[in-house]
């Protein structure tokens, strides 16, 4: 089936096409998504998500302003972006946490990383609890400041300061 073929049966709505619109592009935007993605679930949910875009949308597609394949790699592209910026997204991919972070280590039956878990440990255990919540999410759960502000509803100039008391109080652990 030509492009043509297939686009005058997409506009009709016909269930056929949209099986040969995923035979022909899935692939291709697949490869595209998962590159701005890069976690293969969710890129096909992404994907999942354009093509449905894509049927929804026929009608807003003009031939005289690009080609069919540069429009759907729009969306696909636009998609992903929006899935990356959303907050849902972001939150699934933090970091673990610190407590996670040293059973991680503890499981780990290599004498280096035991030896490390000694340490990390006893460091950690020597934080004042604020610091460890603050440490926590910027560090170890990727958060922003300003996310980190909001989490633990504290004020954004707060937490720039105990996290720059934090950092220096890490920094005196260290030179013991």
């Amino acid at each position: 089936m030509s492009q043509e073929e297939l686009l005058v049966l997409i506009y009709k709505k016909d269930e056929r096409a949209f099986t040969h619109l995923y035979d022909m592009y899935s692939k291709s935007l697949f490869s595209v998504i998962n590159v701005l993605i890069k976690n293969r679930e969710e890129a096909e949910d992404v994907l999942q998500e354009v093509f449905v875009k894509i049927w929804k949308n026929i009608d807003s597609y003009n031939e005289s302003k690009g080609r069919f394949y540069t429009w759907i790699l729009n969306i696909a592209r636009n998609t992903s972006i929006d899935k990356l910026r959303s907050k849902n997204f972001n939150n699934s991919q933090k970091n673990l946490s610190s407590d996670n972070f040293v059973n991680l280590l503890d499981d780990s039956n290599k004498l280096t990383n035991r030896i490390d878990t000694i340490g990390i440990q006893e460091f950690v255990k020597k934080l004042k609890p604020k610091c460890i919540e603050i440490i926590d999410l910027l560090f170890f759960k990727g958060y922003t400041q300003q996310e980190a502000s909001e989490e633990l509803a504290i004020p954004l100039g707060t937490i720039k300061t105990q996290n720059r008391n934090c950092i220096n109080d890490l920094r005196n652990y260290l030179k013991i």
